[in-house]
């Protein structure tokens, strides 16, 4: 069963009224023109972007000529699109352009992460957070925010029932550098495989033997959802912003190079340091 929230649901109320408007032939200009709706909110309202109200469901399902059934259905939908999400407690530490994220990660069904130089947040200690937080910050406060935030994530991710199926191909690197001194690495590597013995999680490591890799470009994560409303997503990260990518070939070209980080990694539980 997937999980609700927020986010899910405003994807997947989004998703249906855009098949129904594109299915009544109406353009974003002819919403535009007869609602007073501009193109981009409808961009971000069918991409699930935003809190839907009911009066706005009603007037496209009216212009659209949706049944009564149908319609009600989706009026049922739009409160849900109105909840804030745990994680906004922390908007004073996370940027705008990752709480999407955020929300999506609290409901994917599975998640596939590589990263070659450091552990992904999911999979980290508190120590080993705490090291890459104070190697970027120097405000004391705001680096326990952003720890418990992540401690939190993973609270809520690992916790959910069923939990999720997670995924993860770390580059050797990852596994090397000693971010917080030897013992806060040594203690991270004991939690990656404790991690890898839980249920639905698997963790491995791409070693400097293996060679060259076709992942090149950097770290990123392939999240996916069992409800056909909510679409899967390819997920890219940078410094300053981050990509969703849903485009069929996208995801088609990214399961292939994760499928490929696996082929070649070996399990964390035959690596040796």
């Amino acid at each position: 069963m997937a999980v609700s929230g927020t986010t899910v649901v405003r994807r997947q109320l989004g998703r249906r009224l855009a098949r129904l408007r594109q299915a009544a032939g109406v353009t974003h200009e002819q919403v535009r023109q007869r609602l007073g709706i501009s193109r981009a909110t409808m961009n971000r309202l069918e991409s699930g972007q935003v809190e839907i109200k009911v009066p706005i469901v009603i007037a496209l399902c009216t212009l659209y000529g949706t049944g009564k059934d149908e319609t009600d259905e989706l009026i049922a939908l739009a409160p849900g699109t109105k909840d804030r999400g745990w994680w906004q407690a922390y908007d004073d530490v996370v940027p705008g352009w990752f709480r999407l994220y955020v929300s999506l990660e609290a409901a994917a069904d599975r998640i596939c992460t590589f990263d070659e130089s450091v552990v992904p947040g999911e999979l980290q200690t508190g120590d080993y957070a705490r090291a890459l937080y104070a190697a970027d910050l120097s405000d004391r406060e705001t680096i326990d925010r952003h720890v418990r935030l992540r401690l939190e994530r993973q609270a809520k991710l690992f916790d959910r029932t069923p939990p999720p199926q997670m995924i993860a191909v770390l580059g050797e690197g990852a596994l090397r550098r000693t971010v917080g001194g030897g013992a806060v690495l040594e203690a991270q590597i004991a939690h990656l495989r404790e991690l890898d013995r839980r249920e639905g999680v698997e963790i491995r490591v791409l070693t400097f033997e293996s060679g060259a890799h076709p992942a090149t470009t950097g770290a990123f994560r392939v999240l996916d959802f069992t409800d056909p409303d909510d679409p899967n997503v390819a997920y890219l990260e940078t410094q300053v912003g981050a990509w969703y990518l849903e485009q069929p070939a996208e995801l088609t070209e990214y399961r292939r190079l994760f499928d490929a980080l696996c082929q070649q990694a070996v399990p964390i539980g035959k690596y040796e340091p």
